[in-house]
């Protein structure tokens, strides 16, 4: 018996052995909107965690002084620091986004296909649109 065989061996209520179906791989599956945007929600909040880490770094270079804040300036000012930004400022939206559409499903709302990939959609438009408002107006206020 191979490992895969013993995976699908289990056992009823009652004791008695039975063979249990195992669930294809991700490489059987076509990616739906809703398989790809729940990844990208858990992905969301990992990347905010850790974005988060770098703004409380940020906020206690902020209270050490000019230098300490002159250093995390450097780093965060860099390209790759307001890469690093950018791609926080869009998991935030993102997760904002797609915790209200689980939150109107948690009442109860848009569980039929078409709303399911209508609202998933536009929560990806919203996501993108939200995230490019908050850059450009950032800019806006700073020029």
């Amino acid at each position: 018996m191979d490992a895969r065989e013993a995976l699908m061996l289990g056992r009823d209520s009652e004791g008695r052995l039975v063979r249990r179906p195992l669930s294809p791989h991700l490489q059987v599956y076509r990616p739906q909107i809703t398989s790809v945007l729940s990844i990208l929600h858990r992905i969301s909040g990992v990347a905010l965690a850790v974005g988060s880490g770098l703004l409380v770094s940020w906020l206690m270079a902020v209270a050490a002084g000019p230098v300490g804040f002159a250093q995390a300036q450097a780093v965060f000012g860099s390209v790759l620091g307001r890469l690093m930004l950018f791609g926080w400022t869009l998991a935030l939206f993102y997760h904002f986004c797609n915790g209200i559409r689980h939150l109107a499903w948690d009442l109860g709302h848009g569980y039929d296909l078409e709303t399911v990939t209508r609202s998933g959609w536009f929560t990806v438009g919203a996501t993108v649109g939200l995230t490019l408002f908050a850059w450009i107006l950032g800019y806006a206020l700073l020029g």
